[in-house]
């Protein structure tokens, strides 16, 4: 009989689930690092939340671990790396608490909106000081919405239900998809210019780090006011009380921190902030959920070996997996590939499945495609969740199925369509096993991919090689593979180049500026 352990605190729906599933289950919460490692080897699973740190260890001492199961959505607490070497899938509840996190967010902008917390704590002091907290009605004013994924969608909602104006930035927002949710689309400083709120509902990215900066808070309106329910990153917190502090912003609500739990802040103790402890996912309605959804998942990997929701395992059959599999490898780095180099809103994804590969169950190599083309833009995205964020966005998924007809005797093509371009990139097996990228945008190559990669775009010119080679070696990469194509004799050419480590910004400024360079992208798969 499997054996899983609830170290974190949950609703006690998932252990009845467990053990109606006839798994057997203890409950123990509150252990250190140390102690955890010490008894996890006697299960099979682990069902956690975000106090559990599922790293170092306890994954070394994980000796029968099949699954660990997070009762949420970010997995920040799990090395997936090292579960994924040591054959431990990772499961998470993507949609769990959506509604919850987008409910706080409004909680929190109409607790701005009437100053809420400082006029209770006014009159619960004796004071009754009814002058003095004079707010603002948010019917017919503007809300900014950075982030239009599944929580920012919810909140955009409900804001158009309280009669608000509802503008957003998002990339990847397509403007059909915009129209749907009843948001204007617009670009983040006209957002910053005209909107009287601001909430953030993004991931914590190299692109979104920092968004909230002294910069970008110059750009805003006077007297906005900030939601921030996402991730702490988003805000430069320093930048944030100097505005707070000129009344270039007239009030924050933060449900995050860039340090948690944060025991000091330079934000306590002001009377124009409101602060609560990460309670976005807080209701008993979605913990209740997710503990449900994470335990009937778990079970139903440990008694039948089907997965779902799973971050680093695709979800297959027993039976398709070992054919699936060096294809699902292949689809994800052309998804990602294609993801990496794309900035602008998906409009339109077409796969095109050709020879070997075209006689297989294409449904989960689709959702593997999309999976790695949507996880650089988002939080928590798999090969469940992916297909049903593309469908949210907007984005028309098509599958083209035939038989062998070209140079390969089997190929998986993507054709990503933007708002401003349509790019393409292709790939195979080699010996059946080996992903190779074989074209990129009608130029034929010859590439495999490692863990970091150079891609250059750059004019067919004598030279080139020899100058990228000698910024590379000067700055201390070393170059595991190169692989060069083109369109033709000095026209349009790809580089694509395995490296042994990140090349840092310094690296792609210096390789930016060399001649005939049109563009370069570092990309990590």
């Amino acid at each position: 009989m499997p054996k899983v352990l609830i170290s974190d605190k949950m609703s006690p729906l998932a252990e009845q689930c467990f053990k109606k599933r006839g798994i057997e289950v203890d409950v123990i919460t509150g252990q250190s690092p140390e102690e955890l490692a010490a008894i996890i080897g006697n299960y099979d699973g682990l069902a956690i939340r975000s106090s559990t740190k599922a790293k170092g260890d306890i994954i070394a001492n994980a000796t029968n671990l099949k699954v660990i199961g997070r009762a949420g959505i970010g997995v920040d607490n799990v090395d997936i790396s090292a579960t994924t070497k040591k054959g431990i899938v990772v499961m998470n509840t993507p949609f769990g608490n959506s509604i919850t996190t987008a409910e706080h967010a409004i909680s929190m902008m109409l607790a701005l909106a009437r100053d809420i917390p400082q006029a209770n704590a006014s009159t619960h002091a004796g004071k009754w000081e009814k002058s003095r907290f004079m707010g603002v009605e948010v019917t017919g004013k503007t809300v900014g919405v950075i982030g239009c994924g599944n929580i920012g969608s919810i909140f955009a909602d409900r804001a158009i239900g309280l009669r608000m104006k509802v503008i957003g930035f998002d990339p990847y927002l397509t403007p059909e998809r915009a129209t749907e949710l009843g948001i204007k689309k617009v670009d983040l400083d006209t957002l910053l210019a005209c909107a009287d709120f601001i909430t953030l509902h993004t991931p914590l990215t190299e692109e979104t780090k920092n968004i909230i900066s002294e910069i970008n808070i110059a750009k805003m309106k006077n007297g906005v006011r900030l939601i921030n329910c996402a991730r702490g990153g988003l805000v430069v917190e320093n930048d944030l009380k100097a505005g707070l502090d000129s009344g270039k912003i007239a009030s924050a609500a933060l449900d995050v921190l860039s340090t948690e739990p944060a025991l000091e802040s330079i934000l306590f103790g002001m009377d124009n902030v409101v602060l609560t402890p990460h309670l976005g996912a807080s209701t008993t309605e979605a913990q209740e959920k997710v503990a449900e959804q994470v335990a009937e998942q778990m079970a139903d990997y440990l008694l039948s070996g089907a997965v779902t929701n799973a971050l680093n395992m695709p979800s297959v059959s027993a039976e398709e997996a070992p054919r699936l599999t060096p294809y699902m490898k292949l689809a994800e780095q052309l998804g990602s590939f294609a993801g990496q180099a794309t900035q602008t809103a998906y409009k339109q994804i077409t796969i095109e499945y050709e020879g070997t590969v075209a006689e297989l169950n294409v449904k989960p190599l689709t959702a593997a495609v999309m999976q790695g083309l949507l996880a650089p833009l988002m939080e928590g995205v798999n090969m469940v969740s992916a297909p049903v964020i593309a469908k949210d966005r907007g984005i028309e998924i098509s599958e083209v199925t035939r038989e062998l007809g070209g140079a390969y005797h089997t190929l998986i093509k993507l054709t990503v369509k933007t708002e401003g371009q349509t790019r393409t990139v292709s790939g195979t097996l080699f010996n059946g096993m080996e992903p190779r990228l074989v074209e990129v945008k009608g130029i034929s190559i010859d590439a495999s991919i490692g863990p970091n990669m150079l891609y250059i775009t750059n004019h067919d010119k004598p030279g080139f090689i020899g100058h990228l080679g000698t910024v590379l070696g000067n700055a201390g990469v070393n170059i595991a593979t190169f692989s060069l194509g083109r369109a033709e004799e000095g026209g349009d050419a790809i580089a694509l180049i395995e490296i042994d480590g990140e090349p840092g910004k310094t690296v792609i400024d210096q390789v930016r500026q060399l001649d005939h360079v049109v563009m370069v992208k570092a990309m990590q798969f």
